[in-house]
């Protein structure tokens, strides 16, 4: 099958390109380091393709510009704190193998809802949370690690947990996304083989749209590196999570 016959099988709305073509630039925003609006690029996704086919149409998305991101903010990365959440995502991303792959498309659906429903309300949580009042030890670090790894696996939703444990440890904004932008470049190259091999979400017929889509996720990076720069919208932040809040609830009864 050609490139363009790929391409044309997804028949795609005019404006359900549109929408894929604004996720992957947000996808670009959000890994130069512009947090909060990560949720919106999965529920345009699952809407468009469904929730399982649309982690793997994804994933590779976030490698590309998880590259972009670990090299722009490599020399500030703090890899003691990567180590330490490590393990307990590994043991994460396979549990949450081993759990999308035998349930049906309907739960997993369900269980992208919930996840996405309960980021939110942590987001909102530790919107207003003090650094200090944020616990820092080993018990937590393995329990966040665990419920990224997971939630990464199963819907690509480990930002905001992962916000929750990089918020207790007080890094400065640009060693804060240096230091995430490695974590996620790892786990999310560690994931790779399952949504080929297991999932068989991501294919050659993917990869023919993840090519055109790319370069919006670039445009989107290198706008948002600047961005990040300048930008401190609170009331941005809390209109990106109502209308996320309001599309996982969408899902989870549509």
């Amino acid at each position: 099958m050609e490139y363009i016959d790929i391409l044309q099988s997804y028949d795609l709305s005019e404006f359900q390109w549109l929408a894929i073509g604004f996720a992957a630039f947000v996808l670009g925003l959000s890994k130069s380091g512009i947090k909060g609006i990560g949720i919106v690029i999965i529920l345009v996704l699952a809407f468009v393709f469904g929730e399982k086919a649309s982690t793997g149409i994804l994933l590779p998305m976030l490698v590309v510009a998880d590259v972009f991101a670990v090299v722009y903010y490599n020399k500030h990365a703090k890899w003691h704190y990567i180590w330490k959440l490590m393990p307990a995502m590994v043991i994460g991303v396979l549990v949450g193998v081993w759990v999308g792959n035998d349930i049906s498309e309907e739960l997993f659906k369900r269980l992208m809802a919930i996840i996405i429903i309960g980021s939110v309300l942590i987001m909102f949580y530790t919107e207003k949370k003090p650094f200090n009042d944020v616990p820092n030890n080993v018990w937590f670090a393995s329990s966040m690690g665990f419920l990224a790894g997971f939630s990464t696996m199963v819907g690509n939703l480990a930002g905001p947990i992962a916000n929750i444990y990089f918020l207790a440890t007080r890094l400065p904004k640009n060693e804060f996304i240096g230091t995430v932008a490695w974590l996620f470049f790892i786990i999310n190259v560690f994931k790779l083989p399952f949504h080929f091999f297991v999932w068989h979400t991501v294919s050659m017929e993917t990869l023919v749209l993840n090519s055109v889509l790319v370069p919006f996720v670039i445009i989107g990076f290198f706008l948002g590196a600047y961005v990040v720069k300048l930008i401190s919208n609170v009331n941005y932040r809390r209109f990106i999570l109502i209308v996320t809040a309001v599309g996982g609830i969408i899902m989870l009864f549509r």
